[in-house]
């Protein structure tokens, strides 16, 4: 589950060990696949991806470090409540989004702020949340386990509830060589395992690399997306990351990125997702006021506000008949990713530890 909060609301302590992993961050970014003594495989980038954003040098993928990571993030232990995890609003099957629900129930049945996002690829976002108030996945489960609405915890009190479990004491001792937990190491384990969320085979996938073909139906809408949508959700991540006012509202209640940089002209900008199992994380937009991909292609060819700080890609109409819409919708769904939502390796389950 994804909090919003931006990353100053972290105390004082917790933020000067942000400063510090942060400056301990070098330029040296992985290409190869890193093989443990035991056969396993760590982080590999797909042949078709960018260099990731996330450098893993001084935090390597291990078995022992992934599976811990995956045991913290479907374990409620985390919430002040110890009812709430991560996957708890971050669903497998619905491409780790919360499907059908506009916000995310947190604890004491608190509503989360914005619509909990789909989640993939993450080792390659340069920034986290809507508005990117966090700026490294190393440091963007502060906000869930610190918001109010979402975990309700601290920090503090978190890695205080691990170090008195066994269990997660003997884990962490496997995984890092430590004798006691801390919320640096507890960072890194979740780390890990979202920097293995990698979703690269679906048929979109394929295409790109020449080992499928598209339908005609496909080929059509693809041509329209790449003349239409592409400008901004580029590439084989299909997001450039920037930040954008795509027409939703005349005023927007939420601020959106003028809430990181206290700018007026960033007000509703929020950033471009990835599209990558979009058929599957409905509802759509920061808000989830939207709940098919129909109503959001009606939004861009009908509902467009003449926002002052419109994006200006959207300045201009698109003008698409419905057969053009039906196409279009048939190419977002070769961006499901079937291997993805069912891998047992991301599943909540039995590890093994």
């Amino acid at each position: 589950m994804l909090g919003w909060r931006k990353i100053s609301t972290i105390t004082k302590g917790h933020l000067l060990w942000v400063v510090g992993v942060l400056f301990l961050i070098s330029s040296c970014r992985p290409e190869k696949t890193e093989v443990q003594p035991d056969g396993y495989i760590g982080f590999e980038r797909p042949e078709h991806f960018p260099v990731p954003e996330y450098n893993f040098k001084n935090n390597p993928v291990t078995k022992d470090g992934f599976e811990l990571g995956r045991k913290l993030f479907y374990d409620p232990i985390l919430s002040a409540s110890g009812t709430v995890s991560c996957g708890s609003c971050h669903h497998q099957e619905a491409g780790f989004a919360d499907p059908g629900k506009a916000k995310s129930e947190g604890i004491n049945g608190f509503l989360g702020k914005r619509n909990s996002p789909a989640l993939a690829n993450l080792a390659w976002f340069p920034s986290f949340m809507a508005d990117g108030g966090i700026n490294h996945i190393e440091i963007m489960p502060v906000a869930p386990i610190t918001d109010s609405l979402e975990m309700g915890n601290s920090l503090f009190d978190a890695v205080a509830k691990l170090n008195s479990s066994p269990t997660y004491r003997k884990l962490f001792k496997r995984a890092f060589d430590v004798d006691s937990i801390s919320d640096q190491k507890l960072l890194y384990a979740l780390a890990q395992f979202m920097g293995m969320m990698i979703s690269a085979e679906s048929k979109f996938d394929e295409q790109l690399l020449g080992k499928k073909v598209f339908t005609k139906s496909e080929e059509r809408g693809y041509n329209i997306f790449k003349q239409n949508c592409a400008s901004c959700h580029s590439g084989a991540l299909t997001t450039d990351f920037s930040f954008k006012n795509n027409g939703l509202d005349i005023t927007s209640d939420d601020i959106g990125g003028a809430r990181i940089t206290q700018k007026e002209s960033d007000r509703g900008k929020f950033k471009v997702p990835s599209l990558r199992n979009v058929e599957l994380s409905f509802p759509y937009m920061h808000d989830g006021r939207f709940n098919t991909l129909e109503e959001v292609i009606d939004h861009y060819t009908d509902g467009i506000k003449p926002t002052p700080n419109l994006a200006d890609e959207l300045k201009q109409p698109i003008i698409l008949s419905e057969y053009d819409k039906q196409d279009l919708i048939q190419f977002l769904t070769t961006l499901t990713d079937y291997n993805y939502i069912s891998k047992p390796s991301l599943a909540k389950g039995e590890q093994n530890l």
